[in-house]
């Protein structure tokens, strides 16, 4: 098959999806690690519900327990087999349940994780999700546990059944793979080479999302500015975001996650000039010391970065930028570290997702000399964190006053149930927890409010009461929602189109 097929893939009914008395056995997906895996749970989701399984209503009584796993940090690896190991004694008593292992640490241990966990049925990578079901069956009718691992793509994850979490959100992957060849990174061997799809295919899957109530799509490969690589056209990435802004009713659109070598200026000019591309920008610095960043093998330097960074802010005054950083590579010494903690003062992120290094075998970054003692990388990374807790918190205070447009979701924080506030999206990306007035019309998750912020966090800003401010629009996506719950509940709803697609929310969760 070729991968720039839009065919879709066809999941046949699978007698393991029914129990005995003919109903439909029930099944879970837990997501460890990235975007990407988000998004692959989504497919091998709406794979199982091809087959005939439905989601479990509660999730600890599944029938089939899938976890998609993460091999980039070693806590990964650990979840897993605490998850195993939490598993083997409910399995003993429920001897029909079915545990299936896919994903990066799947593709890497392949057998490693019968031979620690013997109670698994099924372990499978990522090139072929969608044989899953497929892989249910086999294991329950030879009642011994299947390892399928191949190593080149089956099928573009792109044309397996969906499940999706939200009807306003969605992510569209464009690649797989990666080309690159980052020391401290093993996905290119998990994932292999870089995949694109064809841009036809891509907007006709957004089209489709966008025609069941969408109006936020985030678009999602392992290095999206190299999009086009396959079929020769460097552009190819900015002329894709302008071809989003010909879409009728889709106003958020997003991406994630590029690379600092790759981005050019084409791109910039696409994001500045397209209005429904959002102004947040995720840049993974990795490390501000050049040294370091040569032996990371990442084909840029701080000064290239933070040049980026001011071209992105000329063109776009009101971009939130954020980035990854790891802390503790091998050979960092104290001059390398305070490079970082220089270039994250300059960079004035947002936000960062920081990382303290962990040996990934397999990876170049692992054999190398001189790794940093455990207690000097806690120490370099509470000194890091704290200087990037103090920038968020001055970024986000400086949005104290401004009127930001809100996309609300079913829930983003705990608090929300307590301070009686609902949460949701600012076009930067920011978290706004936000207060409905009293008397006011309460949005749909969907809907997007206007409000004005009133106070800030860290990791979030708060928009309390303002007289004359808070606004509601009604959305395409409030009324997708308001259909999902009336069929959830059986329940017909005007409008609604048989075989909708469903859409997803950017988010980890288990299902």
């Amino acid at each position: 098959m070729s991968l720039a097929s839009a065919d879709p893939t066809v999941i046949d009914p699978s007698p393991a999806a029914l129990r005995a008395d003919g109903s439909p056995r029930s099944y879970t997906v837990r997501t460890l690690g990235c975007q990407m895996n988000v998004h692959d749970s989504e497919r091998l989701s709406g794979s199982l519900e091809a087959a005939g399984y439905i989601a479990a209503e509660d999730a600890d009584q599944a029938d089939v327990i899938v976890i998609n796993t993460c091999a980039v940090r070693e806590n990964a690896a650990n979840k897993l087999y605490g998850n195993l190991g939490q598993l083997a004694s409910v399995k003993r008593v429920r001897t029909d349940m079915q545990i299936a292992v896919g994903g990066c640490l799947a593709q890497k241990d392949q057998g490693v994780i019968v031979e620690k966990a013997p109670w698994v049925d099924v372990v499978f990578g990522t090139h072929n999700m969608g044989s899953l079901p497929a892989l249910l069956e086999r294991a329950r009718h030879n009642q011994e546990a299947q390892v399928e691992i191949l190593e080149s793509l089956e099928v573009f994850p792109s044309t397996l059944p969906t499940k999706r979490d939200s009807a306003s959100s969605g992510w569209v992957s464009i690649s797989v793979g990666c080309n690159n060849t980052c020391t401290f990174c093993i996905v290119p061997a998990l994932r292999g080479k870089e995949k694109d799809r064809r841009p036809g295919d891509v907007l006709a899957e957004v089209q489709a999302l966008v025609d069941d109530g969408a109006i936020e799509i985030t678009l999602l490969g392992q290095n999206v500015n190299t999009y086009g690589v396959e079929f020769g056209d460097r552009q190819a990435f900015s002329k894709l975001l302008r071809a989003m802004g010909e879409i009728e009713g889709l106003e958020r659109v997003r991406f994630t996650s590029p690379h600092p070598a790759a981005f050019t200026t084409d791109v910039i000019e696409a994001m500045a000039e397209t209005p429904n591309v959002m102004p947040s920008l995720h840049m993974p610095l990795q490390s501000g010391s050049d040294s370091i960043l040569r032996s990371m093998k990442r084909s840029y330097r701080s000064k290239k970065f933070l040049g980026i960074l001011d071209e992105v802010r000329e063109l776009i005054p009101n971009a939130a930028i954020t980035t990854d950083i790891i802390v503790g590579f091998p050979g960092e010494t104290d001059e390398d570290f305070e490079d970082t903690m220089r270039v994250v003062e300059q960079s004035r992120f947002a936000s960062a997702f920081t990382f303290q290094y962990s040996i990934r075998p397999g990876t170049p970054a692992a054999t190398m000399d001189n790794q940093v003692p455990k207690k000097v990388v806690q120490e370099r990374y509470e000194r890091l964190m704290a200087l990037q807790e103090r920038l968020s918190h001055e970024e986000n205070e400086a949005q104290i006053g401004q009127q930001v447009n809100v996309l609300v979701s079913v829930s983003e924080g705990r608090k929300d149930s307590a301070t009686h506030r609902l949460s949701g999206r600012a076009e930067d990306n920011r978290l706004v927890h936000f207060a409905v007035p009293e008397g006011a019309e309460v949005p749909r998750p969907g809907d997007v409010v206007t409000v004005q912020v009133t106070s800030a966090g860290s990791f979030f800003v708060v928009a309390d009461e303002v007289p004359g401010v808070y606004s509601v629009r009604r959305t395409r996506a409030g009324d997708a929602y308001d259909r999902r719950q009336a069929e959830s509940c059986g329940v017909p709803t005007p409008g609604a189109t048989p075989g909708a697609v469903n859409l997803g929310l950017p988010t980890i969760r288990t299902r």
